[in-house]
């Protein structure tokens, strides 16, 4: 028989035992279907989380103080508050390998202007900041380096302080006090929207660096130094960069520890993503069990179709028919119904991961070439679960298959 006839064949039997046909796909369906809902959910929560991690800034390495321990009691890596402006200014003027560095300094404070007051988190920073956390601008500008140079009374305020307090317009060139000290509004940035583990970005208020220690908080401590390297290629050379840097600043002896910590933002990435990664494997591997069982599901309906079939069998090998035809006829009807499985499963489940990721919030993606894996491997299933049955049909007696029933 050509292929074409098989095919032809295996279609006319399915239709005649359509019932029968449709539970036997259900396993193949569910199975293919998980699969690709795992997985794309999975490859959707990945780019999620790279998109949430980047919009904190490409390419960042973030530098704290190191631990501080009273009483035999460690407080933790960023609690020794041992940065101060000379270590900012001196890695500005070390380091080769960055793209930008702005320092950070924290200065809380009451807000008061426009229609009323409103409590924030005020931070002075670098005029890098900007570009090293990929934030733009609605309105004004940010201010400059010969602002931080000059400790300028400015401040570039947030989306959510900007409409608590100018609701009903543009807050640039406007007048507002941090604390006691007055500055003048010089921009107002863009929604950069909520934190990866909550909390609203906007909610915010920005000064030079310059300006929160001198006028505001009256100290020389930074509580954080962030570096932007031109690259990823590039971090860890500046990785290094810094801790030979910051080491000769606090004059460490060699056999002394870092008493400062450098955060890379890539490897935060990358241990993420790999969970993610990781857990998507695991739930795509305990989908596929539901092929197999599919795949059982199968060899029992090719079995009982074999039995069903021994005359039409006995019937062919009398007329010329050769066991390979028989064991074709019978592996065709298989793939045929797997494949077909496969396919609908992959319909299905690329509807319910869209559906399920329309309600998280992200998109799902879906891999074309898991796509043409798991339709594959249901195919795959139709080969090694129907070929028992086909064997067995094509070893047949005809004399005794002619007898039966």
């Amino acid at each position: 028989m050509s292929f074409g006839q098989l095919i032809l064949t295996a279609l006319q039997s399915i239709r005649l035992n359509w019932l029968r046909a449709l539970l036997t796909l259900l396993g193949i369906v569910i199975g293919v279907g998980a699969v690709i809902v795992m997985t794309a959910l999975g490859s959707g929560s990945q780019k999620e989380i790279q998109k949430r991690i980047s919009a904190l800034g490409d390419n960042l390495l973030i530098v704290m103080g190191g631990n501080r321990q009273a009483g035999g009691i460690s407080f933790g890596a960023g609690s020794n508050t041992n940065l101060d402006r000379e270590d900012a200014k001196f890695l500005q003027q070390t380091l080769r390998g960055m793209k930008g560095i702005s320092p950070v300094v924290r200065a809380p404070g009451q807000l008061v202007g426009g229609i009323g007051n409103w409590f924030t988190q005020s931070q002075g920073v670098g005029a890098d900041f900007v570009d090293i956390r990929s934030w733009t601008l609605e309105s004004g500008a940010f201010f400059t380096d010969r602002d931080v140079q000059a400790a300028a009374p400015v401040a570039v305020l947030g989306q959510t302080v900007a409409k608590q307090l100018y609701p009903d317009r543009d807050p640039v060139g406007e007048k507002i006090r941090i604390g006691k000290t007055p500055c003048t509004v010089v921009g107002v940035l863009s929604t950069k929207g909520a934190q990866t583990f909550g909390g609203d970005q906007d909610d915010v208020v920005f000064v030079p660096w310059t300006t929160a220690q001198m006028r505001m908080t009256g100290q020389k401590d930074v509580n954080q130094i962030l570096v932007n390297a031109t690259d990823a290629e590039a971090m860890p050379a500046l990785q290094d960069e810094i801790i030979v840097a910051l080491r000769r600043a606090h004059r460490l002896p060699p056999e002394a520890p870092d008493d400062f910590t450098i955060r890379n933002q890539t490897e935060v990435m990358s241990v993420m993503t790999e969970t993610t990664r990781t857990l998507t494997l695991l739930l795509a591997s305990v989908a596929a069990i539901s092929l197999l069982v599919g795949g059982i599901g199968i060899m029992n309906m090719m079995l009982v179709a074999v039995t069903e079939r021994t005359r039409e069998i006995g019937l062919r090998i009398a007329i010329g028919a050769r066991p390979k035809d028989i064991r074709a006829q019978f592996l065709t009807e298989s793939v045929t119904i797997c494949f077909m499985g496969g396919v609908i499963g992959t319909t299905i489940g690329m509807l319910i991961a869209w559906g399920v990721a329309q309600f998280l919030g992200f998109a799902a993606v879906v891999d074309t070439t898991m796509v043409v894996i798991a339709v594959s491997f249901s195919a795959g299933v139709g080969v090694f679960f129907g070929f028992y049955p086909a064997m067995r049909a094509s070893q047949l007696d005809p004399i005794e298959a002619l007898r039966y029933g």
